[in-house]
């Protein structure tokens, strides 16, 4: 396993925060480094690939649509920014990516000629099957240590939390008390 060190001297501190006034927050700030760990140590795996994060998430946003590899099903550009909750510009330019590295391909839409459809090709599925080797590499290294039970806990309490986070709608974006407007 290759150690590296860490960006931010808050990452490397595993108890709670003094800037944590609860569970609640505790757990979102471990939830943070937990995340900010997995996703560095999976970005450096994937570089010798080529592949960055964000082309990794794009490519298995893409795989997950079933006859991916052809036209009447590949997924459309904009469909793919939506999924990807980024903005279709920047869906874009990881596609422009992508399609340099022969992964995917752009095809006119059969049945709407001014849209454009992703087509994974050959290459792209084993880009798939390599990114899913290396998040299961690193997730193993991240909670080789955690018990099945404790797993079972942990993924069931972050299930059920995003349920209700999602039933709930999308926070009022209001702006703190005493902020500048």
């Amino acid at each position: 396993m290759t150690t590296t060190p860490t960006d931010d001297p808050a990452d490397s501190s595993p108890g709670p925060r003094p800037d944590a006034p609860g569970t609640a927050a505790e757990l979102a700030d471990a939830m943070t480094r937990a995340i900010k760990r997995i996703r560095r140590q999976t970005g450096w795996r994937l570089e010798p690939y080529g592949i960055t994060p964000g082309q990794a998430r794009a490519l298995r946003t893409l795989a997950h649509v079933p006859g991916c590899e052809t036209p009447d099903h590949a997924m459309r550009l904009s469909d793919l920014a939506d999924q990807l909750h980024i903005a279709p510009r920047s869906a874009t330019t990881v596609v422009d990516a992508l399609e340099e590295a022969g992964l995917v391909e752009r095809r006119p839409d059969p049945a709407d000629r001014r849209a454009v459809r992703i087509l994974l090709t050959e290459a792209g599925r084993a880009a798939v099957e390599r990114i899913g080797q290396v998040r299961d590499e690193v997730a193993q290294e991240y909670f080789g240590e955690v018990s099945p039970g404790d797993e079972e806990v942990l993924l069931r309490v972050l299930r059920a939390a995003e349920a209700r986070f999602l039933a709930a709608g999308p926070p009022a974006r209001t702006a703190p008390p005493g902020a500048a407007r």
